[in-house]
């Protein structure tokens, strides 16, 4: 039998049982009985106050996001524009300049050469400058429909500003 270092066998100490372990924690036990009435109210009040203002955040942060998006993809198409702009710019000196290099070698004389250059360059500014002309328009109605989006949300929200 097993006994202990003193000598004399273990004995079970009267009353205090496995299943008397539990009263022990008793005295930290919660109220079982019922929440008073302004305490619910007041609970209720602050969860419905967290739900509308988790609903306004959450509605301006879907706002904010449409409006990040389509300001990017007003962004995107016009910086695709004018890159397709710029292109067709760049083809067309270019293509001029390749006519009056052909032109060039076809020259007879110097005079006809000077001619031929004089009137390339009158050529070559006035489509620069019509160029320029459009691509200057272009930039500015870019300007434009770029801040379309951000500008239609600040109307709204002082709108709803005034309102509320």
């Amino acid at each position: 039998m097993n006994q202990p270092v003193g000598g004399s066998p273990a004995k079970a100490k009267p009353g205090k049982s496995g299943s008397d372990f539990g009263s022990a924690f008793d005295a930290f036990a919660l109220p079982t009985g019922e929440i008073p009435a302004a305490f619910r109210e007041a609970a209720e009040k602050t969860v419905s106050q967290a739900r509308d203002v988790y609903s306004r955040i959450k509605n301006a942060a879907e706002e904010a996001t449409d409006l990040l998006e389509e300001t990017y993809e007003t962004v995107r198409e016009g910086t695709l524009a004018a890159g397709l702009k710029t292109l067709e710019a760049t083809k067309a000196n270019a293509d001029a300049s390749f006519a009056f290099y052909k032109d060039l070698i076809g020259a007879k004389t110097f005079a006809d050469a000077i001619e031929l250059q004089t009137a390339f360059a009158r050529k070559q500014f006035d489509a620069m400058a019509g160029q320029m002309r459009d691509f200057q328009e272009f930039a500015q109605k870019f300007a434009v429909d770029s801040v379309k989006p951000a500008r239609a949300a600040w109307e709204k929200a002082f709108r709803e500003a005034k309102a509320g």
